[in-house]
């Protein structure tokens, strides 16, 4: 279980990172008001998505053990 919850941890650094690095690759600081929030937008449902996963597994390992 430590090893999901490590790799949940590194999977939202690692979304993190990329949106980070995305935001001025594209330079969205100087982007208009919807590129921002489609951006953000994005952003949020891809953590939502890996995290809701992450924690799937997590709960089912917990399942295994506690029966």
């Amino acid at each position: 279980m430590k090893r999901e919850l490590l790799h949940l941890v590194l999977a939202v650094v690692l979304v993190d990172a990329v949106f980070i690095g995305g935001y001025f690759l594209f330079r969205l600081h100087a982007a208009g008001d919807t590129a921002k929030l489609i951006y953000t937008a994005a952003w949020t449902g891809l953590t939502l998505l890996v995290v809701l996963r992450a924690l799937g597994r997590i709960r089912n390992l917990r399942g295994l053990r506690h029966p």
